[in-house]
């Protein structure tokens, strides 16, 4: 039987079992799991989304909140990778804030995208654009 806590309790748990990730990076990591629900399976009740899914989500959420700030940001949060984003969920499954479904794994936030270039191609010039500002 799942136990429900606050987030801010089961924020507190997790971060004293696993200090490479801060609080920020937990608030947020919830945030785009919200995004990926409402993306992924519409409006209602947050459903269940995959790992892809939320990393998706955290793409999203991440270059509409900080723009070309957001790798730096998460990287501050200690969050660099796919893999950091499924080791929070799971922290957070552990506390039993968030449930999980029979075949979720963490392995599934494996290989999803690479941080630097999600959150910088979207910010650099496009050809043409250089081509027109660029040096003669």
């Amino acid at each position: 039987m799942e136990q429900h806590i606050s987030f801010e309790e089961a924020v507190r748990i997790a971060c004293g079992n696993d200090p490479r990730y801060t609080p920020p990076a937990y608030e947020f990591v919830r945030d785009a799991l919200h995004v990926a629900a409402r993306k992924f399976r519409g409006d209602g009740p947050d459903k269940n989304v995959s790992g892809q899914e939320i990393l998706e989500g955290l793409r999203i959420h991440a270059i509409n909140e900080f723009g070309p700030m957001a790798q730096f940001t998460l990287e501050e949060w200690g969050v660099r990778r796919g893999e950091d984003v499924g080791n929070i969920v799971y922290n957070l499954i552990d506390c039993s804030y968030f449930g999980k479904m029979e075949g979720d794994s963490i392995e599934d936030f494996k290989d999803g995208f690479s941080f630097e270039e999600a959150f910088t191609r979207p910010f650099l010039p496009s050809n043409r654009a250089a081509a027109k500002g660029g040096a003669q």
